[in-house]
């Protein structure tokens, strides 16, 4: 982390957040509401990428797998680097398929946390017969043991994954999905998106300047950051529950330090408004201004704003929680 971002007056204890929940007005059991998640939600492969929620069918995957004609869970062969127009150098298998990697899991020490319809969705590739090809270090490679004992390839610690829905050498449709799952590069980082690709050193949540909407938030992979106009901040709680998350992915909690031009004191009657939602559903959820913070799914890259306006109830979220573009109420 770049001490930059740092500051130890910004840094909140434990016992703080519990106080700062309060000041929010959560309930111990808050009620759900609805489930609307916008009837105008754009076509396409939204993934399931909501921190938290786990292994299997909630790990940032799919419940299942919708391609019967996808790849499989096997070896890659010789590796290679291919170059992708929108992505730069990209690691591929020696069908030319993408290879890619998984936010949830670690690489320090390695371990992959998708198993079950996860690993349907993105089938691990298998350690054995693998070969660098031009462009890979061999230095790089290695394996990891998983939960079922197969052992699976990594990149620079990361494991590594074919996307059942590339069905072609040089497909990319896994870049991006859920907001967790990213094209390797062949250094095991994240391919990147054009000048301000995914995979840039961002802090936990910072802001950009979108040409149409003015400042707004995004999150450590540059993605726009949403708020859900029929969530409630007085008291907290959400009306995003169930099938909504596979679309609108929450924001994980962010230590108050990795953030960078976020309003942190917030307007509630205690001054404060940046604290951790504890759902309903056992998912902890980070809050600006005590509004409960989102991505949307079908924002592949960097910069994207399919999100907004979307049911007219989803909207990009200033650094100080109100909504951008939202009609007045």
């Amino acid at each position: 982390m770049k001490t930059s971002w740092r500051s130890a007056s910004l840094v909140i204890g434990a016992a703080a957040m519990m106080a700062l929940t309060t000041a929010c007005g959560q309930e111990s059991a808050p009620s759900t509401g609805s489930q609307n998640v916008g009837a105008t939600a754009a076509a396409g492969d939204y993934g399931i990428g909501g921190t938290g929620i786990g292994t299997g069918a909630g790990a940032g995957g799919e419940a299942q797998s919708s391609s019967t004609t996808g790849p499989q869970a096997a070896g890659a062969g010789q590796l290679n680097v291919s170059t992708n127009e929108e992505l730069g150098s990209v690691l591929t298998d020696s069908k030319g398929l993408t290879l890619y990697r998984f936010d949830e899991d670690t690489a320090e020490p390695p371990k992959s946390n998708c198993d079950g319809d996860c690993a349907t969705a993105w089938p691990p590739v298998l350690a054995d017969d693998v070969a660098a090809g031009e462009g890979v270090d061999k230095a790089q490679l290695g394996e990891v043991t998983r939960a079922d004992g197969t052992k699976q390839l990594t990149i620079g610690g990361w494991p590594a994954y074919r996307y059942a829905k590339d069905t072609k050498a040089g497909d990319v449709a896994g870049q991006g999905v859920g907001g967790k799952w990213y094209a390797l590069a062949p250094d095991g980082k994240k391919a990147k998106a054009g000048a301000s690709g995914s995979g840039t050193d961002l802090p936990g949540l910072s802001t950009r300047n979108d040409p149409k909407l003015g400042e707004i938030v995004v999150d450590k992979n540059g993605h726009t950051v949403y708020r859900f106009m029929k969530d409630s901040p007085w008291p907290m709680k959400t009306a995003c529950l169930g099938e909504c998350l596979e679309k609108w992915p929450v924001i994980a909690p962010v230590d108050a330090e990795d953030t960078k031009g976020i309003d942190l004191k917030g307007s509630g009657p205690r001054g404060q408004g940046y604290v951790v939602f504890d759902r309903p559903d056992g998912i902890k959820q980070q809050t600006i201004d005590c509004v409960p913070i989102y991505t949307f799914a079908n924002d592949k890259k960097p910069g994207d704003t399919n999100g907004q306006g979307v049911g007219g109830t989803w909207f990009a979220i200033a650094p100080d929680g109100k909504p951008v573009g939202a009609p007045a109420q």
